[in-house]
């Protein structure tokens, strides 16, 4: 459920966003998914991908249909990133409601729009809260920022208040990790191309098939398109931050 009030809110809206975002090719295309959804996914054979030196399992699920688009790795990057994280409750905050839809977490969710069980509503660039935290998360969230959501204007510079409002609510040795697809957003991408966006680390990941992705250099993965050859991110940029100074 969605609160009203941004660009995908309601059947109309959402449809509308879809069709200008992923083009109306994607509409015709992902109710087949959806029904092929209960047959493909138990056919599909177990698949890895490397990062940071180390082999993760691509994960598959019928719920948006993650099987065929960047979830497949985003999650289990989600995942890795909470097993790092210090084990005391209310240490991690997961900015964008995702994991949530792919299974039970303790963490704290803060998403502006979509309304569910301890989601807290609030815009990250002005949320108040004494809390700091070790890890703070974001999976496909940040390219919406300014972009599908009703602010005005550039995306920009809205991107970049909400990375150092993340970054002040972080512990002295605490991290932001965030994932963002290429291709999707201009504004995001110029900043990624100019090393603007103020990551203290960064990894790319080029894919090579439907459900095959590969770690690569960042002059590799720019000018990455979103939607081609494959649907949805066919690159994505996986960034950390540290805490402010």
């Amino acid at each position: 459920m969605e609160a009203e009030g941004h660009l995908y809110s309601g059947v109309i809206g959402r449809v509308q966003w879809f069709a200008r975002r992923f083009g109306w090719g994607e509409i015709l295309c992902l109710p087949i998914r959806i029904l092929a959804s209960r047959l493909v996914v138990p056919l599909l054979r177990e698949r890895h991908f490397k990062f940071r030196g180390g082999l993760l399992p691509c994960f598959y699920a019928h719920y948006n249909v993650t099987w065929c688009n960047e979830r497949a790795v985003e999650v289990p990057l989600g995942r890795w990133y909470l097993e790092q994280a210090a084990p005391e409750a209310g240490r991690v905050l997961e900015v964008g409601h995702v994991l949530g839809h792919y299974g039970n977490h303790d963490h704290a969710v803060l998403d502006k729009y979509e309304t569910a069980a301890g989601v807290i509503n609030e815009d990250i660039t002005t949320w108040q809260t004494e809390e700091r935290f070790d890890l703070i998360l974001s999976i496909s969230t940040f390219e919406h920022i300014g972009f599908d959501d009703d602010a005005t204007g550039g995306s920009a510079d809205k991107i970049l208040a909400a990375i150092a409002a993340c970054r002040k609510l972080l512990n002295p040795k605490g991290r932001l990790a965030i994932t963002v697809p290429l291709g999707y957003n201009p504004d995001l991408d110029r900043l990624i191309e100019r090393n603007a966006l103020g990551e203290d680390r960064g990894w790319f990941l080029l894919r090579h098939g439907p459900r095959e992705w590969k770690e690569v250099a960042r002059h590799q993965a720019m000018g990455t398109p979103f939607g081609r050859p494959f649907p949805f991110a066919n690159g994505l940029l996986v960034a950390e931050f540290d805490a402010s100074d």
